[in-house]
Parts: C-alpha cells; structure tokens; sequence
C-alpha cells in the first residue's frame, strides 16, 4: 500500500501551467477555496477501505501475478454484513479494491480474462463490485474504488501506450456500470520508473463521475483532489492546511489518512486476531485523523468465506459505542448553554448547516460560551466553516477562573475539525478566542466533551 508516485510521475510544461495557473496568482492560500465536492466528501469524515482477492487465499499481503484465479473461490461472500459492521463503528462511505497490484479484477472485466470470471465462485458469473455497491447503497454508504495502476499480470503493463488504454478501458467499465462514486483511489505502489498518462486517465474519469473525488499522493496534486498524508498509522502530524503550495502551485487538498484495522497487514490472513488493534488504538487513530481536520480511511478485511471474522465485526461496532460515548450528541455539554445571542447560538446549536460569523472584515474575534452552572470538562470540538477558504491562523480555547481568562489549549489550524485536548477543568465560562485570521472568521460547531466523565 505504500505510494512512490515521486518517482513516476513526469508532467509536460508544469512550469507553463504553473504560470498561468489564476490560483498559482492567488495572493494568499485563504483565497483558495474548496469544491462542493470536496466540501460534502470532508463532512463524510470516516470511510473504509475493503481488500479482498486472490491474496486472501494465499495467506499473503503482495501478490505477484501469478495467481491462478481458480484460488478465488468464497461460499458466503455478504457484503450486507461488510456494510453493516462499518456502520457500526461509524463510516460513512466504501471503497472497493476492484483489483488491487497483482492484476486481478472482481469484476467480469471484457479487458482480460484475469477475474472473477474465470474463477469457480458463483460459476464464473459473479460480480463483486456490483454486489458491494449494491450493499452500500442500500444502507445507506456512499461507494468508491480502487483501480490499481500497477498491474503485475497484465503483459501489456510494459507498453506504456498500450496499457494507458487497457487502464483506461478497465476504468470506463468501473465509472459507468456501478452507479455514483464518491471517491476514486490511485495507489502508485510498485509503479517506480513506470509512466502513466494520468492527465488522460482523470479526464476519462470526470466524462462520468464529475463528482467522484481522486486521492492520491501530492505527486498528482494537479490532478487529484484528495491527498495522503505520508504514512499508514493514521496519523496527522503537526498542524493540517487543506492547501497545498507545490513549487508556487496551488489546490485546496485535504487530507486522507489511510490505516488497517489490523496491525501492519491490509488482507485477512488465518489465525490473526491478535493483530486487531484495540478499540484505544482506534479512537487515538480517529483523534489524530477526523479529530485534526482529516478523512480515516480504516481497512477491512474478509476471510476466505467472503466474511469479515466475527472479532472484526465485534471490535468495529466496540470503536463506534466508543466513539459514541466520548463524543456522541448527547455528551455535548454545549446544547446547554445559557441564553445568548442569535449569532453566538448558531455555533452551539448542534447543526453543521448553520455557523457563527465574527465581525465582518475582522481578523480577531471572541465566541463565548456560559453555562448556568460551572461544568467539567476536557475537550473542546470546533469547526471551522470551510466554503470561503481556511481563514483562522491561530486561536486559544480559554477560560474563566474568576479573574481573568486562562489559555488551556492554542493552536494554529482548525479546518474542518480540530478537537483541543487538555487537562480536565471546571468552568462556567469558555470562549474559543481566534487571534489571527486573514478573513472573516465563520465557526459551523463549538462543541463541548467531559470525555473522563462520559467513558468512565
């Protein structure tokens, strides 16, 4: 899963582009501002990633290609249940690895008889992209793929030309056959010295999904959407900005932290259930990644009977209840605010829709919040409304103590979610004060957690 589009990736006249680029002229990174696209898939904040193929029955993480599709035979393949058991912990969307490196595809593809259907399972007439999009949708999940560029089956991977086509034709049957995606995943592992035409690829994808999001590394930052964030422990290091500066160019790409369910493996392999990280390991992991602006992208993963094991099922629905549980509407002590003013009750209103706004034209501002009584807690939750750009520079979260306002957490980023943790405190009297911000500074949530109390 590790990306090296560094090395593989090679664009024609990017300093021309780069020059006459308007969001390359942009006088700040505030002036730019995300797509509603982007916009909607931030606020899905959590999804998973499904591996599942001829790995699975090989007891193995890389394959090489020389899988004889005849391993690839599961007898209760459910992804009901795959789309179930994310719910439970709280993913809101699915992507699929339709083929993953070895060149193996779960889908009937016309492109090659490398695939299901020359497999035994259900016949050689299955089609498990079908039937995992089908699943998600019907509970509810927005869908994605992955499409491997690395092919290590396919032989026309050495003619670049050729297998730009074959990639492409792959892709067509992907973009139009499954319904809406959300997300579309390019993986550059193993593609080092390899030349792709991703410009022509990601014109073929929007002809169909305008509205499907690309991740990829900051390598395609021209052309992707979506970036990652450099590692696979599911971590965001230091502060986020959704806007990167590449050599002078430009884009608003938040970030997607990619990380398995079980430690250091993406496949199911046998006798493994003591890799699955624990439920604190998963709610660090969500902290660290939603909890600092992010998207968690948590892979999971079926057995050779086409289900997930039941440990992974019971330790997915035990991350959701923990996740509940710390910060879960009911826990937010902000709903019970004391009186104020409309503007002031737009952040405090539990409704992402609506959001606080300081002064106009101002660069420092105060949101306040008073309770009737003075309440413990150790978390405060903000969001900062993203659709005019990332305006706040730098903020403290403060409180009262009778005589004067004391800083318990600073920072710089908020972006779409930043959750400050500190040392557990009593107060009737909290503000997030923004100290600097380039524009109008607008709050969607301000929310309020006594995480001790609610978990213990």
């Amino acid at each position: 899963m590790s990306r090296t589009f560094r090395n593989s990736i090679r664009v024609m006249g990017f300093s021309l582009a780069v020059l006459m680029s308007p969001l390359a002229q942009s006088e700040s990174v505030a002036d730019v501002q995300p797509s509603p696209q982007q916009s909607h898939w931030q606020d899905l904040e959590f999804g998973v990633i499904v591996h599942f193929g001829t790995n699975t029955f090989l007891d193995r993480e890389w394959g090489d290609g020389k899988a004889d599709p005849k391993v690839f035979d599961p007898d209760q393949v459910n992804p009901d249940q795959w789309v179930s058991a994310s719910r439970a912990a709280g993913a809101r969307y699915m992507v699929l690895v339709a083929k993953h490196h070895d060149g193996f595809a779960l889908w009937p593809t016309e492109q090659s008889n490398y695939s299901v259907k020359s497999s035994p399972w259900l016949g050689g007439k299955g089609d498990l992209v079908k039937l995992v999009s089908d699943a998600a949708r019907k509970q509810g999940m927005e869908f994605g793929i992955y499409l491997s560029p690395w092919d290590r089956h396919e032989p026309r991977y050495a003619d670049t030309t050729a297998y730009d086509t074959y990639y492409m034709a792959q892709m067509d049957e992907l973009v139009t056959g499954y319904g809406p995606l959300v997300e579309w995943w390019l993986d550059g592992a193993g593609s080092a010295g390899h030349i792709y035409n991703f410009g022509k690829y990601l014109e073929e994808l929007r002809t169909y999904q305008s509205n499907a999001m690309v991740f990829a590394d900051v390598g395609l930052l021209e052309h992707a959407d979506l970036r990652w964030v450099g590692q696979e422990d599911g971590h965001i290091k230091g502060e986020n900005w959704n806007v990167i500066d590449r050599n002078g160019y430009l884009r608003w790409r938040p970030v997607e932290v990619d990380t398995p369910l079980h430690k250091l493996h993406w496949f199911w392999h046998p006798h493994d259930e003591s890799t699955l990280k624990s439920v604190n390991e998963l709610i660090d992991i969500w902290e660290h990644s939603v909890g600092l602006g992010g998207q968690l992208m948590l892979g999971i993963a079926p057995d050779r009977h086409g289900l997930l094991p039941q440990a992974d099922v019971a330790r997915l629905k035990a991350f959701g209840d923990a996740l509940q549980a710390r910060y879960g509407t009911p826990h937010n002590l902000a709903l019970e605010h004391s009186a104020t003013d409309a503007n002031t009750k737009l952040a405090l209103d539990g409704d992402r829709d609506t959001f606080w706004s300081a002064p106009e034209n101002s660069h420092s501002a105060v949101l306040e919040l008073d309770f009737d009584q003075p309440r413990h807690f150790d978390r405060v939750l903000s969001m900062e409304w993203l659709d005019a750009g990332q305006q706040i520079r730098k903020y403290a979260i403060e409180i009262w103590n009778g005589d004067h306002w004391k800083t318990v957490a600073h920072a710089e980023a908020i972006g779409h979610m930043k959750i400050d943790v500190f040392t557990a405190v009593t107060a009737q009297r909290v503000r997030l004060h923004i100290l600097s911000s380039v524009g109008t500074a607008r709050i969607r949530e301000l929310q309020i957690f006594d995480v001790k109390t609610a978990v213990h």
